[in-house]
């Protein structure tokens, strides 16, 4: 009977306040998926359900202390969720949240892009050359762009195998592409924050392609020096790629608008390359 009499007296402001705040929540749950705050939440509710027994037991004890580390956590959250926090944000900047998209090349230039980068990293996985290639998507790398050397030249593969040569003065480091543009060579990445099981075992170029894609929208192509794979970063998850026409398909969806939202390369068969962070450990 209450809750009828609560919906009798409802008006539109009202019922547009409940919408906003639960679109909101799914805008929260949607950033934090696939995260460790889903975990740290997790914890938090416990905590939560935890008080609510003690306050209901009247264990003034426990009640007190449980009250006061919620406190001292809600002055942690912003320190402990900051990576995820920065991408949330990063997200909402360049509407991510909405799947907005970069305006596409048109196919024949992606075909090409294509192309150009796969055959680049086949050879270089042949010879086991290592390698970091960065292919911006709607987030800017400018800040990136900047530790490098500038070389604006278009995407070829003699280009970038000259770049990747191991006496080259420009090997050292990744090279970022911006559209049909080689924009820069031999830049640092920021290594991975997120050094869980696995991970810390990974050699720094790997470590460096999870960092990028964790805090940007960007695709990285990275050959292993030690092992010769090829491997896929975005998102913050690695993926070995064995089939260049898969690798193909990868680098095309980030230019197309219809899949450019939809990279999903370990569903394509790729593989966790969690599972040989050992062998990649001196990549």
């Amino acid at each position: 009977m209450d809750l009828k009499l609560l919906i009798s007296q409802m008006v539109a402001k009202d019922l547009i306040d409940i919408i906003m705040v639960a679109f909101f929540f799914y805008i929260v749950f949607t950033l934090i998926k696939g995260t460790r705050a889903v975990q740290i939440l997790q914890g938090v509710g416990v905590l939560l359900l935890i008080m609510l027994i003690t306050y209901l037991l009247k264990l003034e004890t426990i009640y007190w202390l449980l009250r006061y580390s919620l406190i001292s956590i809600a002055v942690a959250i912003p320190i402990v969720f900051q990576p995820e926090l920065r991408r949330a944000l990063g997200l909402l900047g360049r509407g991510g949240v909405f799947h907005s998209v970069m305006t596409p090349l048109d196919k024949e230039a992606v075909t090409k892009i294509a192309d150009e980068i796969t055959w680049t990293a086949s050879i270089l996985s042949q010879a086991k050359i290592g390698a970091i290639m960065v292919l911006e998507k709607e987030t800017g790398l400018t800040e990136f762009i900047e530790t490098g050397v500038k070389v604006n030249g278009e995407i070829s593969s003699k280009l970038l195998l000259s770049i990747f040569m191991p006496k080259s003065p420009l090997h050292d480091g990744a090279v970022i592409i911006r559209g049909d543009k080689v924009v820069a060579a031999s830049c640092y990445l920021p290594l991975s924050e997120n050094v869980g099981a696995g991970k810390s075992s990974m050699g720094t170029r790997h470590r460096a392609s999870l960092g990028i894609s964790e805090q940007t929208d960007c695709l990285v192509v990275v050959v292993s020096e030690e092992t010769g794979n090829i491997s896929t970063a975005k998102n913050g998850k690695l993926t070995v790629i064995k089939e260049e026409e898969l690798l193909k398909k990868v680098i095309t969806s980030i230019y197309t608008t219809e899949n450019s939202h939809k990279n999903k390369p370990a569903e394509n068969g790729g593989k966790d390359v969690y599972r040989n962070a050992k062998k990649e450990s001196g990549s």
